[in-house]
């Protein structure tokens, strides 16, 4: 998806996200529901034991985020906005670094419009982090392994 990319000058510069991304007339919103990190009941995860840490678990949000685009016949350049929910601030603070190169191996040097949130708690036992996210698939296709009207 060809963004125009918005960061007007009295905001500031950003760094590793942008102010704003406008999607093209054409473009079809998915709205992807969060993704926890970690889900011990999760089909397939292989989940069991104690919850990896915090990159780890962000790299799996981003992961299962990229399913659901990709299922809808996207890719990572398609998503346009992100809200990031952690329980613990510190943890993604400290771990910017790898946390940078987790989202440059899926996501390149795309940066959606942005928002981070500390929360006390997920719905996901030992879940640290939530991805949300909004995406604009091009065309009128119907997606690559998606189900439309599925609920």
């Amino acid at each position: 998806m060809n963004f125009t990319i918005v960061n007007p000058e009295g905001l500031g510069a950003p760094k590793g996200w942008n102010h704003g991304l406008l999607a093209p007339r054409d473009g079809r919103l998915l709205f992807v529901a969060g993704q926890a990190g970690w889900d011990a009941g999760e089909a397939g995860s292989g989940a069991s034991g104690a919850a990896p840490g915090f990159v780890e678990q962000f790299a799996h949000a981003l992961d299962k985020i990229l399913a659901v685009v990709r299922a809808a016949g996207g890719g990572p350049e398609d998503v346009a906005r992100m809200t990031i929910f952690v329980t613990d601030l510190s943890a993604y603070l400290a771990g910017r670094a790898l946390l940078g190169e987790v989202w440059r191996a899926r996501f390149g040097k795309h940066y959606p419009a942005m928002a981070l949130l500390e929360v006390c708690r997920l719905v996901d036992h030992g879940a640290l982090v939530e991805i949300e996210a909004t995406a604009v698939i091009a065309g009128e296709g119907a997606g690559k392994g998606g189900r439309e009207g599925a609920s």
